[in-house]
């Protein structure tokens, strides 16, 4: 059974959405159920990969394989590690939040609403636990249309172009991805004579400077599009704004993880010297993207856009942290991946709930909320000071973690990205005090304050702000030795690609040994 574990995992969502499109037909009710018991069954069926996740070794774990094309080299391989297995919870609880967010606001097409939240959870699940890049290919582009479907057809006035706008972008950038997925596998056949999409395989093999350069940026221009990186993030805040409450929370606190999980997973150990190349460009553009996006979150007037350009801001971040190739600014990345789905899924989740009260999401439109609805706002403060860092909220541990490596790495660029901890807490709170404080308009003394189902929504992302903000190891000792196995196997074979003695290279491979153990995939159903 836990050798299939992640397999009924990625695909009971997709169950789900089967028995949703038989049974729910014109029984909007049935179907709302229908999907949040599957989403709870999935999450829980998530719940036992972090309890009895291994800590002490880097190896893939959980792992399923099983041939599918024996002829290409294709085969279904999942598996998931310490750099995987936060994302995946992350994603199963946020998709039972998301659905039951959506429980009043979504009244059209319920049916094929629900469906299309149950099979974007298998898409973006299948994404972070395929361990072939065939299937992660298939995996990652059929995210794409439950997404694009989300935006298109529950969206606002604005939907259609937002929509097509990020298709156009990911499909762009994915196109890119695909040719190197192609080249690669080519090369290493045509080297080795045995052709594969196996990532542990692809893994122990050295792609030549000069292709690896070109791999690297097809790789990473996809990645970053995802992300979104400065200067490819114009598609982020029009997909934000005309989402769905559901859909933007799904999109800032998963769908964007998958740009920076494909970096750690695949540019950093596949093109080794082509990172070493770029991880200056990459962090400068990782600064100017925290910057600008604090910068024009500042001005903003609809809250919801706000929201979205701190994304951008909070992302750079993240990127800051991954290419700083220390294990402080990689564990901090890592963990304010999480960070970053839990305190801005719950700020789209807080903006959605006064949204469905006054329909309207202008800052100018609000004012005094403190004083008619109280629960409210004590939730919205907890949830903005999470997201500009407070000590003692989970913000503050992944922001730090990433300073502390940018430091180490480059002292200019650690200083400025500290600049952008700053303009967080002005335009956050700022925002805050004019939605909260002030005098009570006409419009806003009569509204609701939090029913049962919306604390149901928000309760246990508040739990877990406090949680990761005052014992943060229970999940940073889940990533340490993965990406600290990751960070030396980098730096092992950029010193090979660069001549380095062998003394060095065996000194290398034996710290790596010495600190993370292998199991094989019998070992770990025991």
């Amino acid at each position: 059974m836990e050798s299939k574990l992640l397999t009924y995992l990625i695909f009971l969502p997709m169950v789900g959405a089967v028995l949703i499109g038989i049974a729910g037909k014109g029984r909007d009710g049935v179907s709302r159920w229908l999907a949040l018991t599957v989403s709870i069954g999935t999450f829980a069926m998530s719940v036992p990969l972090f309890t009895r996740f291994d800590e002490t070794t880097a190896a893939m774990q959980f792992v399923h394989q099983v041939p599918w094309v024996e002829t290409l080299g294709i085969s279904y391989a999942v598996g998931i590690d310490g750099i995987s297995v936060l994302l995946v919870l992350i994603t199963t609880l946020l998709s039972v939040l998301a659905i039951l967010s959506s429980w009043t606001s979504v009244t059209n097409r319920v049916r094929e609403y629900m469906i299309s939240m149950l099979l974007l959870e298998t898409g973006i699940l299948g994404v972070f636990c395929s361990l072939d890049l065939f299937l992660f290919y298939v995996f990652w582009e059929a995210m794409l249309i439950p997404m694009y479907l989300l935006i298109g057809v529950w969206g606002g006035e604005r939907r259609i172009y937002a929509a097509i706008k990020f298709v156009l972008f990911t499909l762009a950038g994915s196109l890119l991805m695909l040719v190197a997925i192609i080249y690669l596998y080519f090369e290493h056949g045509g080297a080795t004579g045995t052709y594969t999409f196996d990532l542990m395989v692809l893994h122990k093999y050295s792609v030549d400077a000069d292709s690896q350069s070109l791999l690297f940026l097809a790789f990473f221009l996809s990645f970053a599009i995802k992300v979104p990186l400065f200067p490819l993030h114009t598609w982020l805040p029009d997909a934000h704004v005309e989402a769905p409450t559901a859909g933007s929370v799904i999109l800032a606190g998963v769908l964007l993880k998958m740009g920076t999980y494909g970096i750690l997973r695949f540019c950093l150990p596949l093109f080794p010297l082509a990172t070493a190349q770029y991880t200056g460009m990459i962090m400068v553009l990782s600064v100017i993207g925290i910057v600008y996006g604090a910068l024009v979150a500042m001005v903003q007037t609809d809250v919801k856009k706000l929201v979205a350009y701190s994304s951008v801001s909070h992302l750079g971040f993240i990127v800051l942290g991954i290419f700083a190739m220390n294990e402080q600014g990689m564990q901090g990345g890592i963990l304010q991946m999480v960070n970053h789905g839990i305190s801005t899924g719950a700020l789209f989740l807080v903006v959605g709930m006064i949204y469905e009260r006054r329909h309207t999401r202008e800052i100018s439109d609000f004012g005094g909320l403190a004083k008619v609805v109280p629960a409210f706002s004590a939730v919205f403060l907890i949830t903005t000071l999470s997201s500009i860092g407070l000590p003692g909220l989970n913000g503050f541990v992944g922001e730090f973690l990433i300073l502390l490596g940018a430091f180490q790495a480059n002292l200019t660029l650690g200083v400025v990205a500290t600049s952008g901890v700053v303009l967080a807490a002005v335009y956050m709170l700022w925002m805050f005090q004019r939605v909260v404080w002030g005098d009570v308009g006409e419009a806003n003394s009569k509204l609701q304050d939090l029913s049962l189902r919306e604390w149901l929504v928000i309760a246990p992302l508040l739990v877990l702000m406090v949680w990761i903000g005052v014992y943060s190891d229970t999940f940073t000792r889940r990533t340490e030795v993965s990406s600290r196995h990751l960070i030396q196997m980098v730096q092992t074979r950029q010193m090979a690609g660069a001549g380095k003695s062998m003394a060095d290279l065996q000194l290398s491979e034996t710290t790596i040994a010495g600190r993370t153990s292998t199991r094989s995939v019998g070992e770990q159903g025991k």
